[in-house]
């Protein structure tokens, strides 16, 4: 059985379909990562990129 590291609290996560939670080893973590997105706790490093902002065909 594949295991991973929950990415929130480090806790041992088996890695089965059964878990509807996976990276994370339940729901309340899941939801302290998105958090942390949605809050800009967490980044991707580098410059952001508009080159498609006023590319019409997008839209």
């Amino acid at each position: 059985m594949k295991t991973v590291n929950c990415p929130t609290c480090q806790t041992l996560v088996e890695w089965t379909e059964k878990n509807e939670s996976r990276p994370f080893c339940s729901e309340r973590c899941r939801l302290i990562d998105f958090g942390e997105w949605a809050t800009e706790g967490h980044r991707i490093a580098g410059e952001p990129d508009y080159s498609d902002e006023f590319d019409e065909s997008l839209r």
